[in-house]
């Protein structure tokens, strides 16, 4: 069973791209569940707001439209941080989502992508700043079904990707935190497109929560264009089987359904 569950559509702003193209896209390449997952972040002006009434009423009517070919799922990519919390639990509570990515953008309200949260500090402080910060919203939120790109820093670390033994012990509380809270990670395959030198997460991150005995994990392609979609995501089922991972999740109704690799 093929499954995409990390797609951004035109109701992100940093993506251009209709949600019916993916859903013509996902039937040809014989996908049965995609959940589209477009942005909410909160803390700074520039920050992604979907038009959520409109997102959901697209998503229903597509649902039917195609309900015979393809299930298609109501999630979105949470931008979070710990003192916002409300904010997305607002949101949560309003809405009868499927699925929740839960990713961290922003940390004390600067973004990373600009390195504005990175300037003026060592490679450890912010590496180390951000994974607390993961974990002090997971201490406080839980509404959510997987961390989206959990070691996301890695992609704006201008100094060189760190070893995942510098932060090995923060990464292990994070880890055992989901477990026993019965959520997941994601596979991201965008780590391709940034020509990342690991996966995202880290080989060592996966096997780390397989280890810990997480079983949890979707596989998402995170595209936001057309030429996205779906990539990357067949050899990823496949090398998860290498790493001992014997199923894959999709969800609905915020509740978890486990596939075989």
């Amino acid at each position: 069973m093929k499954a995409d569950y990390h797609i951004h559509t035109n109701y992100s702003e940093d993506s251009s791209t209709d949600m019916e193209e993916y859903i013509i896209q996902a039937i040809k390449l014989d996908y049965k569940d995609i959940c589209f997952t477009d942005h909410i972040d909160y803390g700074t002006p520039f920050c992604f707001n979907c038009d959520i009434k409109n997102y959901l009423k697209d998503i229903l009517f597509y649902k039917e439209k195609y309900k015979n070919q393809i299930d298609i799922k109501f999630g979105m990519e949470f931008g979070a941080q710990a003192h916002h919390k409300d904010y997305f639990q607002n949101i949560f509570n309003n809405y009868s989502f499927d699925f929740i990515i839960l990713s961290f953008h922003l940390i004390n309200d600067k973004d990373l992508w600009d390195r504005s949260f990175q300037k003026g500090k060592s490679q450890a402080q912010f590496n180390r700043e951000y994974y607390e910060e993961i974990f002090n919203t997971i201490q406080v939120y839980n509404d959510y079904s997987v961390l989206g790109h959990l070691d996301l820093i890695r992609r704006y670390d201008d100094f060189g990707e760190m070893p995942f033994e510098y932060n090995k012990e923060i990464i292990e509380e994070i880890l055992l935190h989901l477990i026993s809270n019965n959520k997941g990670i994601e596979l991201n395959t965008s780590s391709f497109r940034y020509k990342l030198q690991d996966l995202m997460p880290s080989v060592d991150i996966l096997k780390f929560y397989k280890q810990l005995g997480g079983e949890i994990i979707t596989i998402g392609s995170d595209c936001h264009y057309l030429n996205h979609f779906s990539y990357k995501i067949t050899e990823m089922r496949e090398f998860l089987k290498t790493l001992g991972y014997k199923y894959f999740c999709t969800f609905d109704k915020m509740k978890e359904k486990f596939h075989e690799l």
